[in-house]
């Protein structure tokens, strides 16, 4: 299994962290099977902030996806519907044992050089923070 660092608005970064939101949405997802999520929260934060890890991948259409992940979606309805609009398959990360890290990391100091737009594979010794 892999590890993976997800670019996520602030937003839902906050909601991650205070317990609110405990799936990750998303269009597409890797073909590989994923372990752990290293968060990295996008402008204007752009730092490394935290981590989780994934307990399952669920995959539905959108409406079915909404109503079995509302209660933890950290989103409202009308966001997810708007994300969502032109897919047929919606993905959600299912995820747990949320850290925030004490003191977040700028992507080059953990040795990447470019933004992900989706998400980007990270090996084991790229994680050790805090």
């Amino acid at each position: 299994m892999d590890i993976i660092l997800l670019p996520i608005r602030p937003k839902y970064v906050e909601e991650i962290f205070n317990g609110n939101k405990k799936y990750e949405y998303r269009k597409t997802i890797p073909k590989r099977k994923i372990k752990k999520i290293i968060i990295y929260s996008t402008s204007p934060v752009m730092k490394v902030v935290g981590e989780a890890d994934v307990v399952k991948v669920l995959k539905a259409k959108p409406n079915d996806l909404w109503n079995m992940t509302k209660n933890y979606s950290g989103i409202e309805k009308e966001k997810y519907d708007k994300y969502f609009s032109n897919s047929e398959i919606a993905f959600a990360y299912e995820i747990t044992n949320v850290i925030k890290y004490n003191n977040p990391y700028l992507l080059k100091e953990i040795g990447i050089d470019f933004y992900p737009q989706s998400f980007i594979y990270l090996s084991e010794n790229k994680i050790n923070f805090d």
